[in-house]
């Protein structure tokens, strides 16, 4: 059986463009929800200028109670040097570097054109290794790399050429990212196969939005590609603040339907997962949450018990 790691971003993609503040308390809850459902690996926070990201200000305290599940993969995103910093000496054991491979949304998000990104990344590889931290992934972000809403058309020779850039600066794995939602199945196999020719075994990851209805489909095709890790948020929370018009990500319970309804393991008990939206209604009183499988409900034949690796 196949085994498909889903990668819980609610915590930091799920929350950076929403209103309401969520209190740390419910964060801590939120991670504890996700664990003892199944979740293994989770992206808990950015490592940000609070002034920049208010959601963002409690990242070394929500990071050191994830910490706390020896089994539990703790993801932070860090946008330059000084955030890597602070992710590295808060135990995060991988950190995001967002690379976009469309100028107009690097300058927006990290004030950086991309290649001053890779840049950056080189120097948080290098940072790492200096302090002893070997051990620590980074990971390059590819963002916007199926379209932009701020340039539109993103060149796949664009992203092979930055692809190879990210890998002589010393990352670690590439996740691929539809932050626009843009993506259509035809779209990801081509793009898969070209990144993958230039990444190998380094591209592991995905990361795609359900703006236009198309992340289950993207979804799937990735897998099918050899993709093995995939971003997910509970509720479909979240969206890029930097780039207009890019909502909602992958509904972690709606992936994870798909994917155990079709034999793939997550280790995900589903009926569980879907229960924990109950803490987001809570927390995050007047935001909109998303998901088909939450409201139709699970099918009579559908396993009640976690499908695990």
């Amino acid at each position: 059986m196949t085994t498909i790691t889903i990668n819980e971003v609610g915590m930091r993609d799920g929350l950076q463009s929403l209103q309401t503040i969520m209190p740390t308390a419910a964060k801590r809850r939120w991670i504890d929800a996700a664990y003892a459902a199944g979740v293994r690996h989770m992206e808990v926070a950015s490592f940000v200028p609070a002034k920049v990201l208010p959601q963002m200000a409690d990242a070394r305290e929500v990071v050191t109670h994830a910490l706390s599940y020896p089994d539990l993969q703790v993801t932070v995103l860090a946008p330059n040097l000084r955030g890597a910093r602070d992710a590295l000496e808060s135990g995060a054991q991988r950190i995001v570097a967002p690379v976009s491979v469309s100028t107009a949304h690097s300058l927006a998000n990290v004030r950086r054109t991309p290649l001053e990104m890779v840049e950056e990344l080189g120097r948080m590889c290098q940072l790492r290794d200096d302090m002893g931290l070997q051990q620590v992934q980074i990971i390059a972000g590819m963002s916007v790399a199926f379209g932009c809403t701020r340039q539109g058309d993103v060149p796949l020779s664009d992203l092979c050429q930055l692809t190879r850039q990210v890998i002589e600066a010393g990352c670690d794995l590439v996740s691929l990212g539809d932050t626009t939602g843009y993506a259509h199945p035809g779209q990801v196999a081509t793009v898969i196969q070209a990144v993958r020719a230039i990444a190998g075994e380094r591209l592991r990851a995905a990361h795609f939005h359900d703006t236009r209805g198309l992340a289950l489909a993207n979804s799937l095709v990735a897998v099918q590609h050899g993709i093995r890790e995939l971003d997910a948020s509970l509720a479909g929370l979240g969206g890029c603040p930097f780039a207009p018009g890019a909502s909602g990500n992958t509904v972690t319970e709606d992936l994870v339907f798909m994917l155990q309804s079709m034999g793939y393991a997550t280790g995900i008990d589903l009926p569980m997962l879907i229960e924990s939206r109950q803490l987001l209604s809570e927390a995050l009183p007047g935001e909109s949450l998303y998901g088909c499988i939450a409201r139709a409900g699970l099918p009579l034949n559908y396993p009640q018990t976690a499908n695990h690796a």
